[in-house]
């Protein structure tokens, strides 16, 4: 009998992704918070999400114009997820609109929201691992 992995894991194999790629977006923003010009940018979780459990949006297909031409596939990364964050606090007259408080704050919590996909996955593994050996 074979394992299904997406009923096994369920969504939170898919959470792990988006937590990453949020993680990046959070300390892109802390680390641009004195770069004039910068606009602070987060992603619509719940629409990654979405995206990310839907089968057709998880490769994106390349067009051949020549027969020397390899096929190809290779991750979307741009799902429309990606947001640019208004600002709470005074323009200072640069345009960045990076609070670095509120960028920490929600770094860390979504730090402790990957950690619990994270404990909530190893769990699920090894109560598998503890299934399969009997």
């Amino acid at each position: 009998m074979a394992i299904n992995f997406e009923k096994a894991f369920g969504i939170h194999q898919h959470t792990i992704g988006v937590r990453a790629r949020r993680t990046e977006m959070l300390s892109s923003n802390i680390v641009n918070s004195d770069t004039p010009g910068y606009k602070a940018k987060d992603i619509d979780f719940k629409l990654a999400l979405n995206n990310a459990m839907s089968p057709e949006s998880k490769h994106v297909f390349l067009n051949m114009t020549d027969s020397r031409h390899k096929f190809a596939q290779g991750q979307s990364s741009s799902d429309g997820s990606v947001l640019f964050r208004a600002s709470k606090q005074n323009d200072v007259g640069d345009g960045n609109s990076v609070d670095s408080e509120v960028e920490r704050s929600l770094f860390m919590r979504n730090n402790l929201e990957y950690q619990a996909s994270l404990n909530f996955l190893n769990s699920k593994i090894t109560s598998l691992r503890s299934a399969i050996k009997g």
